[in-house]
């Protein structure tokens, strides 16, 4: 696992462990893991789930994944986008 995914997961699981302090990391892991429908044992729990979780478990339901949202753009002529990248200008 490369630095910036340990600092991101830090970064994560720190307003979640403020809340639950009386736990120790691995009561902490095996709680999110148990939360996120992880059913393997804990040593094949791999950070990508772990920071899915983190970062989802605070959205509400229905509500897009983060990293999506960044690009989501309201009402996009997808056909005109298409007719573009094909090299014909839907507005002539």
């Amino acid at each position: 696992m490369s630095c910036h995914r340990i600092d991101e997961l830090i970064e994560l699981l720190d307003p979640v462990w403020q809340k639950n302090q009386q736990l120790n990391l691995v009561q902490m892991l095996a709680q999110l893991a148990q939360e996120a429908g992880f059913e393997g044992p804990l040593s094949e729990l791999t950070d990508d789930v772990l920071i899915y979780h983190l970062k989802m478990k605070e959205t509400g339901a229905g509500k897009m994944i983060p990293g999506i949202a960044k690009d989501y753009v309201e009402d996009y002529d997808w056909k005109a986008a298409i007719l573009k990248a094909r090299g014909i200008d839907p507005n002539e």
